[in-house]
């Protein structure tokens, strides 16, 4: 596996499990996430996939089965794959083929796929800005989610579009140190 240590499922999934709860969750980064986390309703998925193809009908998949599913009972799903894409620009590309998947599937207004990566950089940010860790991962992930759930959660929640903003404060705040302090 190209020197690539192999990791169990359940570890991936603890893992990003302990990055939702105490950076997602812990930080307030998504104001949203706690309710869906409480009642069980995330769908942890781990890819064994190695390439974009197999990544890709892994992703095919599961926007099907996040599209049929109660949202009861599903909510939303994250497509963890520690084994592809881990170099944030082959990542940052695939997320185009995302995106049309959404589309080919007539999923487009109804399923969208946000993006969490170990080496998340924004646009015209540092590589080491604080802000870019608001989307960084413990492994590459595609998290799918229900458009009509993201509007009635932003309708629901006061100033939505400073979420973002709130969140680069809060970690530029907390800092290189503070973030290393999270995972002690």
């Amino acid at each position: 596996m190209h020197g690539i240590e192999p990791l169990s499922d359940e570890a991936v999934i603890e893992a990003t499990r302990a990055w939702l709860e105490k950076a997602v969750i812990g930080l307030n980064l998504c104001p949203f996430a706690k309710a869906v986390h409480v009642k069980r309703q995330i769908r942890y998925v781990v890819s064994h996939a190695e390439n974009e193809e197999s990544l890709l009908e892994d992703l095919l998949h599961e926007l099907q089965l996040l599209a049929a599913a109660d949202p009861g009972d599903i909510e939303t799903t994250l497509l963890i794959h520690p084994r592809v894409l881990r170099d944030f620009l082959d990542y940052n590309d695939f997320l185009d083929i995302a995106d049309a998947a959404v589309d080919e599937l007539g999923l487009d207004g109804v399923l969208q796929v946000a993006s969490f990566h170990p080496h998340y950089q924004f646009a015209d940010s540092e590589p080491d800005d604080m802000g870019n860790f608001s989307n960084r991962a413990p492994y590459p992930t595609l998290h799918l989610l229900r458009e009509d759930s993201v509007d009635k959660a932003v309708a629901a929640f006061p100033e939505a579009e400073r979420i973002y903003e709130t969140n680069i404060e809060t970690l530029r705040k907390l800092g290189p140190e503070g973030w290393k302090a999270l995972w002690k």
